[in-house]
Order: C-alpha cells, then structure tokens, then sequence
C-alpha cells in the first residue's frame, strides 16, 4: 500500500510499506494492506512505518489519518524522524 505523510511544511515521506501504527485519539492502531476505509484523528505519539525489511519510527504531534483504497494519509502538525 501507498502511504504519505505530509505536514504543514513539507512532505516527509511517500512510498509503498508493509504496514502503518498510528496513535489513534482512541488508542494506538495498525492499518494494513485493504484496511477499510477510514478517517481518525490522531494522539501525539509515534508512527511507525514498516517496509521492506526495515522498520522506520516517528513522534508525530497530532494530526489526521486517512485510508482510502491502498492509499494511506497522515497529516502531521508536527514530526520528528528518529
């Protein structure tokens, strides 16, 4: 699936992953590959990214998930890549 994580200054990253942990208003959640289609606010908290072998972590500060036919959103108030 596709995955974008955009903020209000730039785009952070954009390419195809295995899987998404986003920290859901709710709680933390995973979205894989043909996840329902859904729109989520977002905690702050840590996005982890999961692609090809290697496993990538960021502190997100809020923001907004969407998932949409393979294609997933985050947008960010803020990010740190660590």
């Amino acid at each position: 699936m596709n995955l974008e994580i955009l903020t209000p200054d730039k785009k952070v990253f954009e390419g195809e992953v295995r899987s998404v942990t986003v920290p859901g208003a709710m709680g933390s959640f995973e979205i894989l590959n043909n996840h329902a289609p859904i729109i989520s606010t977002l905690d702050d908290g840590k996005l982890i990214v999961r692609g090809s072998g290697k496993e990538e972590v960021y502190l997100i500060k809020g923001g907004v998930v969407e998932v949409l036919n393979n294609k997933v959103m985050v947008l960010a108030e803020g990010i740190i890549h660590r």
